[in-house]
């Protein structure tokens, strides 16, 4: 009955539009309370929270990608990638993922990937021929990249959880981020020769090839400089995010691509979005603390295991749940929320976390581009001026290509695990 009556009020807490943050706090709070356990966790745990070295990395890459899309970086990506793939059927559509790609290896983000490329990239689509549903859907799925093409900060917050190596989630991601990438690519071939056909390509000459490889060549050498680092051991995931920064900074700086007020606004949204995700991190410690001492994992647990008792149908089962909730929660919360209920039947099954976490990244992708609260949408719909309606009809594909993706890690471990455990 208690968990009935906890579960209850979680979701009053979401359907009533509370911030996530001060409502698991709050839910926890009351809990420890009721049960008589000192509330004395609640600033411990912030302080926790504040004093950790791999959420370090959170505002730095948070910094990084808000300072590449102040200055206008999605325009250099998005040109180098048409010029040499734009006549090719539906170019314009693998340009984009290519971008997103990129773009996602650089800054950890979603939002940032869709609302740095989409700039560039929605106005280009249309003016080309694409269908708008198509474009809005494409769009709003190539920035779900973001998340899985390490560096990801949904990552680092899942490692944090459950206490494994941020360098092996993002080894991980590599395989699973190829994978989709290419499937998007795939799905945006075929849809452009039976669906679409009066989509004009874009023909660039060599010229134009060279002078948009030398603009996108620093961009590239960035994510090189970032990622091969931590690869080759040289630095930590949290050291990259400030070298990335760094980097990424002395750029635009030399370039001449940002100016103060740009570099002001950068750090102000950093510091708000940031803000924002240590809340909710900090809110739902605060719950998962207090729900722990109820027992309500391990009863849920106990629940799951004496019911489900083979591997597959667990993760079918976590799946649908996760598909459901993305309706309603954003990633950080279904990441925070939901892994220390699934963590004890994990460790019961005998499941790899890394694996796992791939798979638990994946679908919270599709929360990402899902209504009413994917916040890629929202990205969408400022950019491109759109009703939800026209992404959501949009996103339908990309959201079974995404699944589809999810069974193939499934079926074959190694896209995961491969370069983590055996290169």
């Amino acid at each position: 009955m208690t968990i009935v009556i906890i579960l209850s009020l979680l979701f009053l807490i979401l359907f009533l539009g509370i911030p996530i943050s001060f409502g698991l706090g709050v839910l926890g709070l009351g809990l420890m309370l009721a049960g008589d356990i000192s509330p004395m966790m609640v600033p411990q745990t912030f302080y926790s929270v504040a004093d950790n070295f791999i959420l370090l990395s959170v505002p730095m890459f948070l910094m990084m990608s808000n300072i590449l899309l102040k200055a206008g970086v999605g325009e250099d990506l998005f040109n180098f990638a048409q010029s040499w793939v734009g006549n090719f059927p539906g170019g314009l559509a693998i340009a984009t993922i290519i971008s997103c790609s990129i773009f996602a290896a650089m800054s950890g983000s979603s939002v940032a990937t869709a609302a740095t490329i989409s700039t560039v990239a929605f106005p280009a689509m249309i003016k080309r021929g694409y269908h708008r549903n198509f474009t809005l859907g494409i769009l709003a799925a190539g920035g779900t990249l973001g998340i899985l093409i390490p560096p990801s900060i949904p990552m680092i917050v899942y490692a944090f959880v459950v206490e494994e190596s941020v360098l092996t989630m993002f080894l991980a991601g590599i395989g699973p981020g190829i994978m989709l990438a290419l499937l998007f690519i795939i799905f945006s071939i075929f849809y452009v020769m039976f669906f679409n056909r009066e989509v004009t390509g874009v023909k660039s000459t060599w010229e134009e090839k060279i002078h948009h490889t030398k603009k996108g060549l620093p961009i590239l050498l960035m994510a090189f400089v970032m990622l091969g680092g931590i690869y080759a051991g040289i630095y930590t995931p949290t050291e990259a995010g400030g070298i990335g920064f760094l980097v990424s900074l002395i750029y635009v700086v030399a370039k001449k691509r940002i100016d103060f007020i740009g570099f002001i606004e950068a750090g102000l949204e950093t510091m708000k979005t940031t803000v924002t995700i240590f809340l909710i991190i900090a809110g739902a410690k605060i719950f998962g603390k207090a729900i722990s001492l109820y027992r309500i994992p391990q009863d849920l647990s106990t629940l799951i295991v004496s019911n489900i008792n083979e591997q597959s149908l667990f993760v079918f089962v976590v799946c649908v749940t996760l598909l459901v909730l993305g309706l309603i929660m954003e990633t950080l919360s279904l990441i925070l929320i939901m892994m220390p209920i699934f963590a004890v039947s994990i460790a019961a099954m005998n499941i790899d976390l890394i694996w796992f976490g791939i798979i638990f990244t994946l679908m919270i992708e599709c929360a990402l581009i899902t209504p009413p609260v994917g916040l890629n949408i929202y990205v969408l719909q400022a950019i491109g001026k759109a009703k939800m309606i026209e992404i959501a009809k949009g996103v339908v594909p990309f959201v079974i290509i995404m699944l589809f993706a999810v069974f193939l890690v499934y079926l074959f471990p190694a896209i995961a695990l491969y370069i983590p455990f055996k290169l």
